[in-house]
């Protein structure tokens, strides 16, 4: 639950807003603790994120809090402690959190807390193990692949019986 004063200020009320508008953008939010990278490495990070269509933000924790409670987020407030970074991406967000995982090798600091991924909380031991799913894209070529593999036999199959009587047909 999210801290509500009983005097809101409008700049405090704005702010919530805009984060509200911000998130509610997007379908997936990755949560990560970004204390110890330097800004080049966010900057690198944000840059390997926007290849994704993905964008990373960091917003006051009780702001996003609120925000994510108005939008019917919940169960996210325990990765909003602390300092904070989401990453937030609407389709292939198993692709950004394996850049967030891989990025994490080069950057131990960076601290992948845990993520909604379509309505579904999931903690850091599920985000690393959906991180290894194939994205949309690599399934698709994927089942393409296993279906034009058969396809393609059957053709060779009918090429080479058509071959063989044009054979015997020109002896």
């Amino acid at each position: 639950m999210a801290i509500r004063a009983k005097k809101i200020q409008s700049a405090k009320t704005e702010a919530i807003e805009s984060a509200k508008k911000t998130l509610s953008e997007y379908n997936d939010f990755i949560f990560a603790d970004y204390r110890g990278l330097t800004v080049a490495q966010i900057t690198e990070l944000r840059g390997k994120l926007r290849e994704k269509n993905a964008v990373l933000k960091v917003m006051k924790n009780n702001f996003a809090r609120i925000a994510f409670e108005e939008m019917k987020v919940e169960n996210v407030a325990d990765y909003l402690k602390g300092p904070t970074v989401i990453a937030m991406v609407n389709e292939d967000s198993n692709e950004v959190a394996k850049v967030l995982f891989d990025f994490k090798k080069t950057a131990p600091t960076l601290e992948v807390k845990g993520g909604s991924i379509g309505k579904e909380v999931y903690d850091s031991a599920k985000i690393e193990a959906y991180s290894k799913v194939p994205g949309k894209k690599q399934l698709y070529a994927m089942l393409m692949s296993a279906m034009n593999g058969p396809a393609q036999k059957l053709a060779a199959t009918l090429k080479a019986y058509a071959d063989k009587k044009a054979a015997e047909g020109a002896n």
